[in-house]
């Protein structure tokens, strides 16, 4: 059973950057693929990125590609989403999730408020 624990959200204005981090335990970390989802007020929960078990490989949403890096330190069973050019259709709570290989991401964390302000 893996535990997901996201922190480093909060409020920003438009233009600003956030860098949130999600503490795993539980599970052998560097064998699950990683991905951070959002979900906005009265909007379903959507995509942003994910991240291979060792790192090699990213992939982003269109709405965030180019502004958000995704990344992970194996050594401290951290996955990372740094965010950049933020506007306020960011604004969402931020959820990552876990994933054995082959497998839907199953294990999720409480989620992060992310707040722009325009």
């Amino acid at each position: 059973q893996v535990q997901l624990v996201e922190s480093g959200g909060g409020l920003v204005q438009a233009g600003g950057s956030l860098r949130l981090s999600c503490a795993a335990s539980g599970g052998t970390f560097s064998s699950y693929n990683m991905a951070w989802f959002r979900q906005a007020p009265d909007k379903e929960r959507e995509f942003v990125a994910r991240i291979s078990p060792s790192g090699g490989a990213t992939w982003y949403a269109d709405s965030v590609k180019a502004r958000f890096i995704i990344s992970r330190d194996n050594a401290k069973n951290t996955v990372f989403l740094q965010m950049n050019s933020l506007n306020p259709e960011d604004t969402a709570v931020y959820s990552c999730a876990a994933a054995r290989p082959g497998a839907i991401f199953n294990y999720w964390g409480q989620g992060t408020q992310v707040t722009v302000s325009s």
